[in-house]
């Protein structure tokens, strides 16, 4: 899967919550959140254009921008890649990580002895 920069995400993360969005629109979303120049928000839009991950759909005079790429299929890629990169693709190892880290609260732990049994029960 095509690799998306922070910043470039933080564009993706407006577009997954509503589309489809001008520049203008997207640099309005953006503005609570980062001092970005619409010039730098364009150029972030035609990374994403040239990786294939959003459409532009002329409209009069501008474009409308939508994703081409679901969150979900982003958010399992970056956790594979993670899983990979950290954990050379164990889950195990993952988890035992951030239990160290963080304590499991009752639902995580529900969550995960109900993910083993579905996955026992396949």
């Amino acid at each position: 899967m095509t690799s998306i920069s922070d910043a470039e995400t933080q564009v993706m993360q407006i577009l997954w919550d509503r589309h489809p969005l001008t520049s203008e629109e997207i640099a309005a979303d953006l503005s609570d959140k980062q001092d970005w120049q619409l010039a730098t928000i364009k150029t972030l839009i035609n990374r994403l254009l040239n990786k294939g991950v959003i459409h532009a759909e002329k409209d009069g005079r501008r474009y409308l921008y939508s994703p081409l790429l679901s969150r979900a299929d982003w958010q399992a890629s970056q956790g594979l890649g993670l899983l990979d990169k950290l954990f050379g693709g164990s889950l195990a190892p993952l988890v035992a990580q951030f239990s160290s880290q963080r304590r499991l609260s009752p639902s995580d732990l529900a969550a995960l002895k109900q993910l083993i049994k579905d996955y026992d029960n396949e």
